[in-house]
């Protein structure tokens, strides 16, 4: 926790700024009172983040589903507004440090307090897993050690903004050492990517060090990849629990659920999947299949501003929208239709008895033929009485005969006489009139709109007091900076694009002190990366980022 630094807002919204938490790739985070004078965290987003539309929608759905998690183990969004040029969040302030923090200032975590430590964070991400919601970004910087308990938190933000190296509350910012090798190969960060990251967190927290290590970037990829982890000293149970979890194939990892079971001493059996229902027809588009769960009414805790709209408006809209609902429980099934402002349910389906002794539906027919007319349709039977038994594939000497109609003749048709067929007599032939050549249009080229200037400037978004030091041009594309700050010692680095993209393109940035923090910084942007700040007074520094498919880095340099 630091003082503001010149540049820094006194007033976000109803909320007074008054020290800096940390900051990282996603914003700076500051320490702030609300209206009632509760403390609360305040994450001031880059400007980027909430100028991408695509990534404000995914940031409000992010959220607005971050409000089923039980809070008992994760910090709440308590307020969110993106509508400004100053876009924030605010959450509940968990007073004490990060996992990162305690355990470069007292060490690894030993016997109870690792176990405590274990428990509890397996049970916060079983409870944001349970939600819906996968973290995207697990790792000590992301567990707060409050004063009951630890706290996991940023859960879905990363994903919101379409990056998973996204930085997290506090000084020191994760690099991919606990990414799960799915992601590092590009494939989906689902629940069992947190998993892997609880696992080298684990790792982390009884021995100092992550499970593939944390020097160079590429190196701790590779391992991730290809070696096995270095679990230390890590003693049974645990060893073996987080072992499971650290499988590079992320089919037979443990659900977080089973994790907790078997930190907890449970005899835990994953419980084979529910019988497939009978086969029924598609629902017709625009309808969706949800669980009952999902229908309970829940209480609404977040507020909102978002380009003028209330959230809570769309989320009520979103459950009176027409659809089709199929809920199922206890191996019955309800079918529900609803219309804006009413509800109608019908009654469950009866269950379907065994082909040897289907019931004809009583009391009801649709289009039977009466009884003066002169055909029926094919494919169709004899009405039956109410209660009566038709077996099937009855033969003549099995059952009672239908009653011959004078006129039914089955499914198949009677041929019909068809008239005799005139013959053709030829017509003369008329001369076609070649068609005279008619001019061919020129086509009008189409004039391509030059590309917008990115408006952005590397001191700009680094903020105020800093100056560029070093550079890296990539083809003349983009660029890579690095700054320095003299009166409060802190390097910058951000990767800026020469235009504005039409279109998302990767760009990425990385910064290491020498004997301190390292940050990275890497997705797909349309204008930068970063900015990544770090105190480097004195120190050596390595920096460096990516545009498209090239990237660079430095050597130690820049020690002054």
């Amino acid at each position: 926790m630091v003082a503001l630094e010149a540049g820094d807002p006194a007033r976000l919204g109803p909320f007074t700024l008054v020290d800096r938490l940390g900051e990282g790739g996603q914003g700076v985070v500051f320490l702030g009172h609300g209206p009632q004078g509760e403390q609360v965290a305040v994450k001031l987003l880059h400007t980027r983040l909430a100028a991408d539309p695509e990534a404000r929608e995914r940031f409000l759905r992010e959220v607005a589903l971050a409000q089923r998690v039980a809070p008992f183990c994760t910090a709440p969004v308590l307020h969110a507004d993106l509508a400004g040029n100053q876009p924030y969040i605010v959450s509940e302030f968990v007073p004490g440090p990060s996992l990162r923090q305690l355990v470069d200032r007292e060490g690894p975590r030993r016997g109870a307090a690792l176990e405590r430590l274990a428990i509890s964070t397996a049970t916060a991400l079983a409870a944001i897993h349970r939600a819906g919601i996968t973290h995207r970004d697990f790792k000590p910087a992301n567990v707060l050690m409050g004063p009951e308990g630890p706290v996991v938190i940023d859960f879905g933000v990363a994903r919101a903004f379409d990056s998973p190296q996204a930085t997290a509350t506090g000084a020191s910012i994760g690099t991919p050492a606990y990414l799960a090798p799915e992601v590092l190969s590009g494939g989906t960060a689902g629940a069992p990517a947190d998993i892997f990251a609880w696992g080298v967190t684990m790792v982390f927290a009884a021995t100092g060090r992550p499970a593939f290590g944390a020097d160079s970037i590429p190196s701790v990829i590779t391992r991730i990849l290809r070696d096995e982890p270095d679990l230390g000293d890590l003693a049974a149970p645990l060893r073996d629990i987080v072992a499971a979890c650290l499988s590079k194939d992320p089919a037979p990892r443990p659900s977080a659920q089973d994790v907790v079971s078997r930190l907890t001493g449970q005899a835990h059996l994953t419980p084979p999947p529910p019988p497939l229902p009978p086969a029924r027809a598609a629902a017709p588009p625009g309808h969706v299949t949800v669980p009952a769960a999902a229908r309970r009414p829940r209480r609404t805790v977040l507020t909102w501003t978002a380009a003028g709209i209330g959230v809570p408006a769309l989320v009520a809209a979103a459950f009176l929208a027409p659809s089709w609902v199929s809920l199922r429980a206890a191996g019955s099934e309800t079918t529900a239709t609803e219309a804006p402002g009413q509800a109608a349910s019908a009654p469950a389906e009866p269950p379907i008895p065994p082909p040897s002794d289907l019931a004809t539906p009583s009391g009801h027919r649709t289009g039977s033929p009466s009884p003066g007319s002169a055909t029926r349709r094919p494919g169709s039977r004899p009405d039956a009485r109410p209660g009566a038994t038709a077996k099937p594939a009855a033969s003549p000497a099995h059952g009672r005969r239908a009653r011959p109609s004078p006129t039914a003749t089955g499914p198949a048709a009677e041929p019909t006489e068809a008239p005799p067929t005139a013959k053709a007599s030829p017509a003369p032939t008329k001369a076609t009139a070649t068609p005279r050549p008619s001019p061919t249009a020129k086509a009008t080229p189409t004039k391509t709109a030059a590309p917008k200037p990115n408006p952005y400037t590397a001191k700009g978004v680094c903020g105020t007091g800093f100056a560029v030091v070093d550079s890296h041009s990539y083809g003349g594309q983009a660029t890579t900076y690095l700054l320095y700050n003299a009166s409060t010692g802190r390097n910058c680095v951000i990767t800026l694009s020469r235009y504005t993209m039409p279109a998302k393109i990767r760009m990425s940035v990385v910064l290491k002190v020498k004997g301190g923090a390292s940050a990275a910084d890497a997705g797909a942007y349309t204008v930068y990366a970063g900015p990544l700040r770090l105190p480097a007074k004195g120190r050596c520094v390595i920096w460096g980022g990516g545009y498209g498919g090239a990237s660079w880095s430095s050597a130690w340099s820049h020690c002054g």
